[in-house]
């Protein structure tokens, strides 16, 4: 991934894409049908990346939509990074397999730290610790349940086990329209530190929530997850990658 990346979302959710305020499953809004020809579109829009998210597998604790996913990968023709439910080796295996670039851990980084480290080891840049958290804690399982961690220390434990990119997301901005945590990114790079590169998530609404990110000036920050700001029409990807770049 170079420089600065602006990954659009699709978020699966009983086979369509969908968005959900704050991760609640039951504040849900469908923005379309097909998940294939979405991730179509991004990619002639000029995405580099796609960041796929299957909701209903981080509810269910395993993968759900594999068979969409792969069709995704395949109607794309970019490389996309993928999360939800990804508790067992072999789920990690089958996705990756399907051709999708990184697969994120988001509650087995949490509730497996022993085994991080020999992942980070076997897959190297192609797995990716998804933080997601609410006023500085660890959230799991869909965002259903908050931990004792502090997302701070996942991130600093995850980096230290070899995890070569951390994607935080702020849950409560998250599908808000309100802007991003810049102060929690800013941290989160910074206890990350050189060799781990952050994507930062939640709440981006317009390029100036963009150029706020870039003017950190944090070396591994590596890009940024849009949703629902694209899909609502509050800004374009062309307009997003202007103000990365």
């Amino acid at each position: 991934m170079s420089d600065f990346v602006i990954l659009p979302a699709i978020d699966l959710k009983d086979g369509q894409c969908v968005r959900l305020r704050q991760g609640r499953a039951d504040d849900v809004k469908v923005y379309g049908h097909d998940p294939a020809a979405q991730a179509a579109d991004w990619a002639r829009q000029g995405a580099q990346w796609l960041h796929v998210v299957d909701l209903d597998g981080a509810f269910q604790g395993r993968p759900v939509h594999g068979a969409v996913i792969a069709a995704m990968v395949q109607a794309a023709g970019i490389p996309v990074e993928c999360g939800g439910g990804l508790r067992r080796d072999e789920d990690i295996e089958t996705l990756l397999a399907c051709g999708v670039r990184r697969a994120i851990l988001g509650t087995r980084a949490l509730e497996d730290m022993a085994a991080l480290a020999q992942l980070a080891a076997k897959y190297g840049d192609r797995l990716a610790v998804g933080i997601d958290a609410r006023n500085g804690l660890v959230q799991v399982k869909g965002w259903t349940e908050t931990s004792r961690m502090t997302a701070v220390e996942l991130a600093r434990r995850a980096a230290a086990s070899g995890i070569k990119t951390i994607i935080y997301t702020d849950t409560a901005t998250d599908g808000m329209l309100q802007g991003p945590n810049i102060s929690g990114v800013a941290e989160m790079c910074d206890v990350v530190g050189p060799g781990c590169m952050v994507i930062a998530s939640g709440g981006i609404t317009t390029a100036a929530d963009i150029r706020r990110l870039r003017a950190q000036n944090k070396a591994n920050l590596g890009g940024a997850i849009v949703g629902k700001a694209l899909y609502e029409g509050r800004t374009t990807l062309a307009e997003l990658q202007a103000a990365a770049s």
